[in-house]
């Protein structure tokens, strides 16, 4: 990364800018009581959150938005992750489970194991 931000300000200052090049290495949490290290900035937390916004208390007022847009997101997430468990949940007991629910253990270690598969009999729906 220094070196990343050695490359870029040498390559603005030779392009005839008056730029005053300081890199800055964000962090959206944490704490840093000594930002400046000299060839770059180091931000962290709450200074973080001032530099890009200007506002002081930004890192207090952006968790509660966050919280909640992080709780539709995991609704979401919870909804198609059961579905898609539900759905292998079918596909798995259809193709190697018996009537009474019991893994066919022998008909999924050959399909994992086998040399020669056998053909695959069509399944039949439950009822």
């Amino acid at each position: 990364m220094l070196s990343d931000f050695n490359t870029a300000q040498k390559a603005l200052r030779t392009s005839s800018s008056k730029l005053n090049i300081k890199a800055v290495n964000g962090c959206c949490y944490g704490k840093d009581r000594k930002p400046d290290k000299g060839a770059y900035f180091k931000y962290c937390g709450q200074r973080f959150w001032e530099f890009i916004s200007g506002d002081p208390n930004l890192f207090i007022e952006i968790i509660e938005p966050l919280g909640h847009r992080a709780k539709e997101k995991n609704d979401e997430f919870t909804k198609s992750y059961s579905r898609v468990i539900n759905k292998f949940t079918s596909e798995f007991s259809a193709a190697f489970c018996d009537e009474n629910g019991d893994i066919d253990w022998t008909k999924l270690v050959r399909l994992n194991s086998a040399i020669d598969l056998p053909k695959p009999k069509k399944v039949r729906a439950r009822q």
